[in-house]
């Protein structure tokens, strides 16, 4: 028999060797090395109110927040993302069904309720009645309810149990008496929907459009997520709002076009949620009297004439401000991955086109071999050149018609990834001089140290150039450029989700 005290002994180990140095605090405080990404105020939407309250959806949550909120204060078109998961939660469907049919009845929508604690997933015809339940009784809280919905509802949390459905409905009227406009009230929704998140995800500010820069509007978001975080849409959730004046028409559109540059160039662990929603509100409240919406169908006349049509003035301003505001959400995600100690910015250039970048640069971002020696300071630049190697999409499909190609004969340059022509570097987020791994096939004498000096930073960039021809060819191509933001994968990842349901 071991000897008395050998299994008390062994307990204190597991407990020593499994502290959490980048999880969430039990008492839910913002570790030191997070808190600059908590704004401290902000500049929100005209018209929208935002609030949290308790009710009690996971068992050992006795006193924090769990309930969130965000209303226009009048009805307002809105549209949404979702996962692609087979697995759809219970307030996807709902909340899909809705928007479907609001696109063709012309509805407009309030805002959203959320839940943290329980992602209502795989909950079968009883999840849907709760999904429904919670929006209703949230339709119920405003003097001009009828029977047409106009709250959208997200859940997050365990995949597989039942949401305690009283509980939810008895706080949600509590939870509407909550609703203000000031940062804090915001700021509380944030921290409402987290899981396991370390800090609340919040962004505000504010834009012009060039057809009356004398106006200023304003555009806030939130999300939440750290891990089961992989683009398939955005593995989180995620609510946007603003006073701008959209066209219902077009507001879909907006929102996958500047998904596909932030919520869906974001990694954290390869997995996409059965729950993942990005929901848009734009209610028209700053727009001054007579104010055109912004409309992707808005075009230069004279473009019909002359060729394709251009997008007029405001919609392309609002267009870029969306996407970067958006990616600047959606990278406060990856700079919370559960466990990550790093933030990690993949570029990778192609000659061939814009898919095969993409499909290069999300291999590296899922790969666990990649994500483990960035964690260990390890320059392991051999597993980045594996994951492109056998990237979905560029294994399968090594060769393209040489139609693509009609003024190149050699038949090396029909394929996606020529070796010959990759090359690999680090760049250091001080500024400082790229380190040089690989340079057109052929390895470079790395200098260690230095890669482990760059490697210590918090921020890092990996640049992969696929298309890196010698001159004059190389003065001639035209790069299609792809980025992903990912993290590092720590011992904390396995900490985290090893006990997280129990």
């Amino acid at each position: 028999m071991p000897p008395r005290g050998t299994a008390a002994v062994r307990r204190l180990l597991n407990i020593t060797t499994q502290a959490r140095s980048y999880s969430a605090p039990a008492d839910r405080s913002i570790p030191a090395a997070k808190q600059k990404y908590v704004p401290s105020s902000g500049t929100y939407p005209k018209g929208f109110l935002a609030g949290s309250a308790f009710a009690g959806v996971k068992a050992s949550n006795t006193k924090y927040d769990d309930l969130a909120l965000v209303v226009s204060e009048e009805p307002c078109p809105a549209a949404a993302i979702f996962t692609k998961n087979i697995f759809q939660a219970a307030p996807v469907k709902v909340s899909k069904s809705w928007l479907a049919k609001s696109r063709s009845e012309g509805q407009t929508f309030r805002g959203v309720v959320v839940n943290s604690g329980c992602a209502n997933a795989v909950t079968g015809k009883v999840g849907q009645e709760h999904a429904e339940a919670m929006a209703r009784k949230t339709d119920e809280c405003f003097s001009d309810a009828d029977e047409t919905p106009k709250t959208l509802v997200m859940s997050t949390g365990v995949i597989g149990q039942r949401l305690p459905i009283d509980r939810i409905t008895e706080a949600i009227p509590h939870l509407h008496s909550n609703l203000g406009s000031t940062h804090d009230h915001w700021l509380d929704a944030a921290k409402a929907i987290c899981t396991t998140d370390t800090f609340p995800k919040l962004l505000s500010r504010t834009f012009t459009l060039p057809s009356h820069p004398d106006t200023t509007y304003s555009i806030a978001g939130m999300t939440k997520g750290a891990g089961m975080i992989h683009p398939n849409m955005g593995t989180l959730l995620g609510i946007i709002c603003t006073d701008a004046k959209i066209d219902p028409r077009s507001m879909k559109k907006l929102l996958d076009k500047a998904a596909r540059h932030s919520f869906n160039s974001i990694s954290i662990d390869g997995d996409t949620s059965t729950n993942d929603t990005v929901a848009f509100f734009a209610n028209g409240a700053a727009a001054p009297p007579g104010a055109d919406p912004i409309a992707l169908a808005t075009v230069d006349e004279r473009a019909k004439v002359f060729g394709p049509p251009r997008l007029n003035a405001d919609t392309k301003a609002f267009a870029t401000e969306l996407s970067n505001f958006m990616t600047d959400l959606a990278k406060l995600v990856v700079r919370d991955g559960e466990g990550a100690t790093k933030f990690v910015t993949i570029r990778v250039r192609s000659d061939v086109d814009y898919p095969t970048a993409k499909r290069a640069a999300v291999s590296i971002a899922r790969s666990a071999l990649v994500k483990t020696a960035l964690y260990g300071k390890d320059a392991n630049w051999g597993r980045i050149l594996c994951a492109i190697g056998y990237a979905p999409g560029i294994m399968s499909s090594p060769e393209l018609p040489a139609v693509d190609f009609p003024k190149v004969k050699d038949s090396d340059s029909l394929k996606q990834v020529r070796p010959d022509f990759t090359s690999v570097s680090f760049i250091p987020a001080d500024g400082s001089e790229e380190l040089k791994l690989l340079v057109r096939g052929e390895p470079e004498e790395v200098d260690e140290v230095r890669a482990k000096q760059i490697l210590e930073m918090e921020d890092l960039e990996i640049l992969v150039r696929l298309d890196d021809f010698p001159p004059p060819r190389g003065d001639l191509i035209r790069s299609h450029e792809a980025v992903m933001y990912t993290c590092d994968l720590s011992h904390e990842y396995v900490t985290i989700n090893g006990d997280y349901r129990t």
